[in-house]
């Protein structure tokens, strides 16, 4: 078995690389889950970048955010979160429609699934997906989650997403098609977890 402390880069591999193989292979949705979750860990490990990549593991978080199972959409949103602080991690996301995959999370009942996507579409803005990060659409959704219904940890984020992704100009002029709009885009707001 592989511990975390192991510095043997074959052998991280080799334990990543059965994680992704019992992904593929099983059929029981909870033992999916679990190695999910524990891929969606291990994105966090600057070590194991380069491996995550080999092993084409940002491609199957992508996979997960279209899947009607909660946990596989969380986990693998949060996995995606974790890899898109890496610059080549964040470039193959951006070129798989990431944003577009990022964005419909938005949406999610879960909040931690919410939260990583907001993260994730900060950690995608780039000078080139600026505009796409900063879509009125998008900007709508980060100022109903910046109300003060929204919970604490959505409305603090959603905050930040604002501040450092968005001019100021770009957020006045979505505040200003919001007026008069109850709801931005309808997209509930995630349940407080």
């Amino acid at each position: 078995m592989w511990r975390s402390d192991s510095t043997g880069g074959a052998e991280r591999f080799e334990f990543l690389q059965t994680l992704v193989t019992e992904f593929q292979d099983t059929d029981s949705g909870e033992a999916k889950e679990q190695v999910l979750a524990n891929l969606a860990n291990f994105a966090y490990d600057p070590k194991n970048m380069e491996y995550l990549r080999e092993l084409q593991v940002t491609d199957l978080f992508l996979d997960m955010l279209t899947e009607e199972n909660e946990n596989f959409v969380e986990f693998g949103m949060g996995g995606l979160c974790n890899l898109s602080m890496e610059p080549q991690c964040r470039d193959i996301i951006l070129r798989s429609s990431g944003i577009s995959l990022v964005t419909k999370c938005l949406s999610s009942p879960r909040e931690e699934t919410v939260l990583s996507a907001i993260t994730t579409l900060m950690n995608l803005t780039t000078p080139q997906s600026r505009s796409d990060v900063t879509a009125p659409a998008i900007l709508q959704c980060m100022l109903r989650f910046s109300l003060p219904e929204s919970p604490p940890r959505l409305r603090s984020l959603a905050a930040v997403f604002l501040q450092d992704c968005c001019s100021q100009e770009q957020v006045a002029r979505a505040q200003q098609q919001m007026q008069g709009q109850q709801t931005a885009v309808g997209i509930p707001l995630p349940k407080d977890s």
